[in-house]
């Protein structure tokens, strides 16, 4: 291991949340925003360390271009924009930085699910459109509703509290929370089909993984009550938009707040923009000032830590 390491920085990552880095004098920073350029390639081939956010997808070619890479970090939750497999046979860690928009992500939950339920963006589209629609527009309130949670970590977990304030009752499915982590959040724990049957507002706060894809599909929305609201604020892949879309347009579900898509940007062909009862967002989870800081600090200091100091404690594989 060398006395001083190089590190790649792409997709605009907060240059003071880099400060673990660019003021160690035992690291060269190199920022190139655009993964694409030949700019980039070149740096990467003297690379110690890659750094991304979501824009980038680091795939087995980028990493074979990149012969010195030990780490890559990504500047937030998900890394399914980065081959593990690839990575971990080159034995190349990768970090990410799992609480930094946990806040972030939990209050966009929030603003979502008020949004659907109050049909908040549909009346701003008709108010525009010169209407003054009230007896069309008329939504439910939350108070002594039950929210239906899908995944209860970090974000997870925050979404619950925000919702019991507004006086919720709250179901959770996570097959890897115990029962007595469950009881210190105050959650009531059950199975995936309950939650699913129960929960006047679904709001899924998983990973995207083999076992997670298309978790939501045609069967599981046929399990949730007539009216439901479903939210997304964690990977698209996690529901079939078509059968959503289906669910949507038959009357089945009363709305969806969506802020991840199976294939990102959105493709104008969605029949998803077509449904007046659908709020969608573009992938803004983690996109506050606050948020971006934290990320990019908490990445930095892995990357640090990892290089300088050979502590992989935050690596997602097993590198």
């Amino acid at each position: 291991m060398t006395d001083r390491f190089r590190i790649v920085v792409t997709d605009h990552v907060s240059e003071s949340g880099l400060a673990p880095l660019l003021e160690d004098g035992r690291f060269q920073v190199t920022r190139i925003d655009d993964s694409a350029t030949d700019a980039f390639q070149a740096a990467l081939a003297d690379a110690d360390g890659l750094v991304v956010r979501s824009a980038t997808r680091v795939t087995r070619e980028m990493l074979d271009k990149g012969p010195r890479l030990k780490v890559v970090g990504r500047a937030g939750v998900g890394v399914d924009n980065i081959d593990l497999s690839a990575a971990t046979e080159r034995g190349i860690a990768v970090l990410n930085s799992p609480a930094g928009n946990t806040v972030a992500a939990a209050e966009l939950t929030m603003a979502l699910i008020l949004s659907v339920v109050r049909r908040v963006a549909e009346a701003d589209r008709s108010m525009r459109a010169g209407e003054w629609a009230r007896s069309r527009l008329r939504g439910v309130q939350l108070k002594d509703r039950t929210l239906g949670l899908v995944g209860a970590g970090r974000i997870g977990s925050e979404v619950a509290n925000r919702c019991r304030a507004f006086g919720m009752r709250v179901l959770a499915y996570d097959p890897y929370l115990t029962a007595e982590r469950a009881d210190d959040l105050g959650l009531a724990l059950t199975g995936r089909d309950e939650v699913l049957a129960h929960g006047d507002i679904i709001s899924l706060h998983v990973p995207l993984t083999d076992e997670t894809r298309h978790l939501i599909d045609a069967e599981a929305l046929a399990l949730m009550k007539p009216g439901a609201f479903v939210v997304n604020v964690s990977r698209g892949g996690v529901i079939d938009e078509e059968a959503l879309a289906r669910a949507l347009t038959d009357g089945h579900l009363a709305g969806a707040a969506l802020d991840v898509f199976e294939s990102e940007p959105l493709s104008p062909e969605s029949p998803l923009l077509k449904l007046p009862n659908v709020v969608l967002t573009p992938h803004l989870g983690a996109s506050t000032v606050e948020a971006q800081e934290l990320v990019a600090r908490e990445i930095a200091e892995s990357v640090r830590d990892a290089l300088a100091l050979g502590d992989l404690s935050g690596s997602v594989n097993s590198a």
